[in-house]
């Protein structure tokens, strides 16, 4: 039997773990819950394709099992035709078509998108293109009609995140350098937009909003970072909630939350509903802009005032240069995205009310190593896979107060 529909309203409760699947010999990249039916899509580093569909025992069994020649990298899996394309680790792209019960799959066409390892896969039914990009550093594009490749461009480093705006025939691409770089394309080319930067890590997971034209950018340096791509202003808004690297981010458009999985496991619900604010750029100074005692490199200071320099140290709220005396004190600052407490200085500690402490995110734990999330709105479920060879599926449903 289907779930309810999600209503609008934000999760209030831990989600509720309906089951797991277990079976595959290594460790499972992506998964994706099957559209009308109580059932999943699984891909693997064992080289496996499997369809699991739940049977009258509450258990999930494999009514489809396919070896591939390559390990399975990444798949995407298009609800209206129920296409499935799946990237290898050879670099090529396995396409089929799955039957209405999901019980056979039919192959289409498989053809050589990169020299290496593909890292993400998009089909775009509208356009009738497959995009990929691939460890090769290069993001190319396919007619998915004939196989034929219509273009490629070069990016400057292996890209993990790959995300498309059908309107404007926008794709994003992010990057291990920690770059997005965005393309306009058309039928059989494309020019450059822009590029821009704001993680210190690589770039591991993209998400897009096409309803308010906002891009997700998840990294190895534990942070996410929207970014304002529909305003035009280069707004972009932190959030700081996993002790280690964001594997994967998903987006809830009824509820209006981006869901974020880490690699230790982590899964942060955040309520984008809110009016976030930017963090602001830290400031340069010689010296304490509270208290004016020399930072220890600032040596003409240090003689003139016969005072020990002390290590400099920034305020998260307002970006001033600080010493520990006048940071000593720790805040969350979640409409900055800080959910965890951080240093600020002892004028911004006073001035943060209780309502601006209150947190935006919820924070939970898997208990699994995970790698990919999937999130159907349409019934709220949730799949976490991982390297773990596991994969959960989740109740996302908020409890109605």
């Amino acid at each position: 039997m289907a779930a309810p529909p999600l209503s609008a309203e934000p999760l209030t409760r831990r989600p509720l773990l309906l089951g797991q699947v277990e079976g595959s010999q290594d460790a499972v990249t992506m998964a994706a819950i099957v559209p009308k039916e109580e059932g999943l899509i699984s891909i693997s580093e064992d080289r496996t394709i499997r369809v699991w569909l739940k049977r009258d025992s509450g258990q999930y069994w494999p009514s489809i099992y396919h070896a591939m020649p390559s390990p399975c990298a990444c798949m995407c899996v298009n609800p209206e035709t129920r296409r499935l394309s799946v990237g290898l680790d050879s670099g090529a792209i396995s396409e089929f078509i799955l039957s209405e019960d999901y019980n056979k799959m039919t192959p289409i066409k498989s053809y050589q998108a990169h020299q290496s390892r593909v890292m993400m896969v998009l089909f775009v039914l509208e356009m009738e293109w497959i995009l990929s990009v691939g460890q090769d550093k290069y993001f190319t594009w396919h007619c998915s009609e004939s196989g034929q490749r219509l273009g490629s461009y070069r990016i400057s480093s292996g890209a993990c995140g790959l995300q498309f705006d059908t309107e404007t025939r926008h794709v994003f691409i992010g990057d291990h350098s920690g770059q997005v770089t965005i393309l306009k394309l058309e039928q059989e080319n494309s020019s450059l937009i822009t590029t821009f930067r704001g993680h210190t890590g690589g770039i591991t997971a993209l998400c897009w909003d096409p309803v308010q034209r906002v891009l997700f950018s998840g990294s190895s340096d534990h942070s996410i970072i929207m970014w304002d791509i529909g305003g035009r202003k280069g707004t972009a808004i932190e959030l700081q909630g996993h002790n280690d690297k964001v594997q994967s981010l998903s987006y809830s458009h009824p509820t209006r939350q981006l869901i974020s999985c880490g690699a230790d496991g982590g899964i942060v619900v955040w309520n984008m509903d809110v009016e976030r604010q930017e963090t602001p750029e830290w400031l340069d100074s010689d010296s304490c802009q509270k208290c004016d005692q020399p930072f220890f490199w600032n040596f003409k200071q240090m003689w003139d005032s016969k005072k020990i320099g002390l290590r400099q140290h920034h305020c998260r709220k307002c970006g001033k240069a600080v010493c520990g005396k006048c940071s000593s004190k720790r805040s969350s600052i979640p409409l900055m995205g800080f959910e965890f407490e951080v240093r600020v200085c002892d004028g911004c500690y006073e001035s943060i009310t209780d309502e601006e402490r209150a947190p935006t995110a919820t924070f939970h734990n898997s208990k699994h190593n995970v790698v990919h999330v999937h999130f159907d709105a349409t019934r709220g479920w949730m799949l976490t896979s991982g390297t773990d060879k596991i994969i959960k599926l989740w109740d996302m449903t908020p409890v109605v107060s």
